[in-house]
């Protein structure tokens, strides 16, 4: 059994205090780390202790592995916990942690290495009798992107071998397109991932993009949770994610749980992880592995009734997850996310400070925050301030509760995703479940809509108006009626 006694938190932002706050109710002291930025941002108050870390800027701080494991080391940590983004994915960080006697809440490096390349990845995954897109090995050059590509037949995909969360993708429809997109990836691959490796996949398109959250032991148990829908995106990056997927049937759940139980055990998988596939028509792909606790974790925590940190925690101890599973999932749940962004200047990233801020409440809402009163919200960061989610006994009664919360939360200062979210839960398109990874293009009319909603205050609002509201790390818990 690993020791988890005491967890240094690797992260900040919401999904710090989301992991600090399960660590808490187990009894665990957390250690909370933070670059100059978030002093006094709500993560690294809430933690028993809090080291601040130096750097040449704030990201690079908390991707600082020898620094990380350092601090963990002198505060007697035993145990650290990634979150998402940064470290999480970094099959280094997991080794150097092991290294050092610390026990990492999250999958083994090999495990991390197989799904990080994207190209080693679809092979594993074809020899496991995973359906994958039809595509490419890594390509040498341009030459071999045009002779695939015709081969394939377009439009394609140019994807970063070693790259995901949609950054760097480019879509080519014709061959002279392909040139300029060949080389676009290539230039963001390396910025991003230190890797110029491109490959390629036969466009879908108006595909959705669902994915199937998973739980393995060290003992042999892989369990699949159930899928979340996650089409609705701007630049391949999801805005909203709801379980189930509306329309999915039974047989084709079941053909995507057992390929993600598949997947997982293809690379020995442990710990919490994602599979991701872009489905279309009646059929289903192998899109990505995602080695780790993901953003829109807690649509499947509401709807299965389960705590997916305390399960990381327990098969980091090497725990056994039971056989049979946590039963089956009730009613349905979306998740918002409420970034740091103007809807109408194409997603624009707008880091101010926050003004006034109280968060949605009552029945079957849930906000998963990590911001608070007059914070400052940096530039250095992702734009993602909050998550809010909403439960139902159906998708009708959820798209209703998440009409009712969106329109009472108040946060001003930066420009948010929220008018635009109230949008979406007015077009006929969504609420009838007509979906795909391109619904934002195929809907303009959303903008206008939004453009109404942004001049729309919460009725709350005037309330207050100093924002001393002490709402900075409230989080309600989900209750049924």
């Amino acid at each position: 059994m690993a020791n988890v006694t005491k967890v240094l938190v690797a992260n900040r932002g919401e999904i710090a205090l989301r992991v600090m706050r399960t660590c808490r109710e187990m009894g665990i002291p957390t250690v909370a780390v933070y670059a100059e930025p978030d002093a006094r941002s709500p993560h690294a108050y809430f933690a028993d202790e809090r080291v601040g870390l130096s750097g040449e800027s704030p990201r690079r701080a908390y991707l600082d592995i020898e620094q990380l494991v350092r601090v963990a080391r002198k505060q007697g940590a035993d145990a650290v916990h990634p979150g998402y983004g940064f470290l999480s994915e970094n099959p280094a960080f997991a080794e150097v942690c092991a290294r050092n006697g610390l026990t990492f809440i999250g999958p083994t490096a090999s495990s991390m290495r197989a799904m990080g390349d994207k190209v080693e990845a679809r092979r594993r995954m074809s020899d496991a009798g995973v359906p994958v897109v039809p595509g490419t090995a890594a390509l040498a050059d341009e030459g071999a992107a045009l002779r695939e590509a015709e081969r394939i037949g377009y439009p394609v995909m140019v994807k970063a071998a070693a790259g995901g969360g949609g950054i760097g993708m480019r879509v080519a429809k014709r061959a002279e397109e392909l040139p300029a997109a060949f080389e676009a990836c290539r230039r963001a691959a390396q910025s991003s991932f230190g890797s110029p490796d491109v490959y390629l996949e036969r466009y879908l398109e108006h595909p959705r993009h669902i994915e199937m959250q998973v739980l393995a032991d060290d003992h042999g148990t892989t369990l699949a949770l159930g899928e979340r829908e996650c089409s609705i995106q701007r630049r391949h990056q999801k805005l909203l994610e709801e379980t189930p997927a509306v329309g999915l049937s039974a047989p084709r759940r079941l053909a995507m749980a057992d390929a993600a139980v598949r997947a997982a055990a293809a690379v020995g998988y442990r710990n919490a992880g994602t599979v991701e596939f872009i489905v279309s028509g009646d059929e289903f792909y192998f899109l990505e592995m995602n080695t780790r606790l993901q953003v829109e974790h807690p649509v499947t925590e509401v709807v299965v009734g389960i705590d997916l940190v305390r399960q990381q925690i327990r098969i980091a101890r090497g725990e056994r997850l039971p056989p049979g599973g946590y039963g089956e999932p009730r009613g349905h749940a979306i998740e918002f996310r409420i970034n740091a962004e103007d809807p109408l200047r194409n997603f624009m990233p707008t880091p101010r400070r926050v003004q006034r801020y109280a968060p949605s409440s009552g029945p079957g809402v849930r906000v998963d925050s990590g911001i608070r009163p007059h914070q400052e919200i940096s530039p250095h960061f992702d734009s993602l301030l909050l998550k809010l989610i909403v439960w139902g006994d159906d998708r009708e009664s959820a798209i209703g509760r998440g009409r009712r919360a969106l329109r009472e939360f108040v946060l001003t200062g930066p420009k948010t995703t929220i008018p635009f979210h109230r949008a979406l839960l007015e077009e006929p398109d969504f609420v009838n479940g007509h979906i795909s990874t391109s619904f934002i293009q195929d809907h303009p009319g959303l903008l206008e809509k939004t453009r109404e909603f942004e001049k729309e205050p919460s009725p709350l609002e005037s309330l207050y108006g100093g924002g001393e509201v002490a709402a900075a790390i409230a989080a309600s818990v989900v209750v049924s009626d």
